[in-house]
């Protein structure tokens, strides 16, 4: 069982910086490849970014160039840095940990197959 807790969520305004934080309670990065969702009311929940073990990432094109995701393996922790924050950007994030041992170069954001999900902290971005 891993448990996940996420940090860092808050109000910002557009253009603004903000980095989330997730801590796993116990190792993760060997057999996992982490990841970052986000859902507004009314909608499906959206796949922002993924990292795998081998430090390959995805990210939805909406995100691309303004957020970075990355882990601290020491740490058991993994981070969602977002700069040039828009009003669109508004959601619950969450972070989440998808099974997938071996070298994965194309992580997946896809919100299927995901084995533990933290609880989402609230990122309003007002315009």
């Amino acid at each position: 069982q891993v448990q996940l807790v996420e940090s860092g969520g808050g109000s910002v305004q557009s253009g603004g910086s903000l980095r989330l934080s997730c801590a796993a309670s116990r190792d993760t990065y060997r057999m996992y490849c982490m990841g970052w969702f986000r859902r507004v009311p009314g909608k499906e929940r959206e796949g922002v970014a993924s990292i795998s073990s081998v430090v390959r990432t995805t990210y939805v094109d909406s995100v691309k160039g303004r957020f970075t995701i990355s882990q601290d393996n020491a740490k058991n922790t993994l981070y969602l840095q977002m700069n040039s924050l828009k009003p669109e950007d508004t959601a619950m994030y969450y972070c989440a940990a998808r099974f997938c041992p071996g070298v994965v170069v194309k992580p997946s954001i896809l919100p299927a197959h995901i084995r533990y999900w933290g609880q989402g902290p609230q990122v309003p971005v007002s315009s």
